[in-house]
């Protein structure tokens, strides 16, 4: 099965210990796409100035990724300039201008309607919540956020929490939108805005998956609630801790949540599996891609990587944590 991702194509330049680049592919929606690639078919919807080189649009096509939905608008692409000091946990955000993206209001091919399976990369909450009633019969939506939407969108935040079956954040950002600290008391309450399944990114810790289970039967494959609407009852919740795969080479953290996106996401869509026990495998997934993303500097490592050595790493994972 395809996976859809709606999000950012860019051109960053980023500085770390190890070096800089200047204007290599970026964005999360090209993360995304080059992860889940490895596993599925993948339709991407984004937007792109007059300036985006043919090169990267070639590069898309080269990994199979469906670029119908890549509109090209006069001006100039997104960019993004950052710079991470010796820890490497926090980018430093030296210059952001967001060119055709500021406005772009993204608009769902007709081809792409029948995706099951839909990734909504962090744009502004209205922006997802407008992508997500144009596929209502998705199997699976996944959105991502971040603290500038908690904290000037919030209303806007809850509202697609009650649309969507999925949430990724990173853990300041589940404890920001929640006010609780304790992370699983936190992911726990997310539940209760909607979603059925909540995925904290902890970096370098690795990360926590919390679902939720309807109390009244399975929750139908295709659901939409009308804004305003009560979440569904839930009557259990499952827990799942993995850590990060320990790879000794990091140059370059941008894009490893995306990644993990990603790689989760594209193994869900290759497998047609939504069970507690197909997420905990998706979440190992996610954490091996990441960790090829952040061996070298922007796309270079996961574009290079190949499904052989992503299944060695889940091997490895597994065995590192296996009791």
């Amino acid at each position: 099965m395809s996976v859809l991702v709606v999000g950012s194509v860019a051109l960053d330049s980023i500085e770390t210990p190890f070096g800089r680049v200047e204007e290599v592919l970026g964005g999360s929606a090209s993360y995304f796409s080059y992860a889940a690639s490895l596993f599925t078919a993948v339709r991407l919807v984004g937007v792109v100035g007059e300036d985006f080189p043919a090169e990267h649009v070639e590069g898309f096509r080269r990994r199979g990724i469906d670029i119908t939905g890549l509109v090209r608008e006069p001006g100039a692409t997104f960019r993004w300039r950052g710079r991470y000091q010796a820890a490497m946990n926090v980018a430093e955000t030296l210059e952001v201008h967001l060119n055709v993206f500021g406005e772009f209001r993204p608009v769902v091919p007709p081809a792409y309607r029948d995706t099951e399976f839909v990734f909504l990369a962090n744009a502004s909450p209205q922006a997802q919540l407008e992508v997500r009633r144009q596929v209502p019969s998705a199997r699976l939506v996944v959105a991502d956020t971040m603290n500038f939407w908690i904290a000037n969108e919030r209303q806007g935040v809850l509202a697609l929490l009650r649309e969507v079956d999925g949430l990724v954040a990173n853990d300041q950002e589940v404890r920001q939108l929640t006010g609780v600290q304790n992370l699983v008391s936190a992911a726990r309450e997310i539940l209760r805005l909607g979603p059925r399944l909540v995925v904290v990114k902890k970096g370098e810790h690795g990360s926590m998956l919390v679902t939720a289970t309807p109390s009244k039967g399975p929750r139908p494959a295709a659901v939409h609630r009308e804004a305003g609407a009560h979440p569904p009852e839930r009557s259990a919740t499952e827990l799942f801790f993995l850590p990060a795969y320990p790879t000794t080479e990091v140059k370059d953290p941008t894009g490893a949540g995306d990644s993990f996106a990603g790689g989760m996401m594209g193994y869900l869509a290759r497998t047609g599996d939504l069970t507690d026990e197909a997420l905990r495998k998706a979440l190992a997934y996610g954490t091996v891609v990441a960790s090829f993303t952040v061996e070298d500097f922007g796309l270079r490592r996961l574009a290079a990587g190949r499904l052989e050595e992503v299944e060695q790493r889940v091997a490895e994972l597994e065995q590192m944590t296996r009791l």
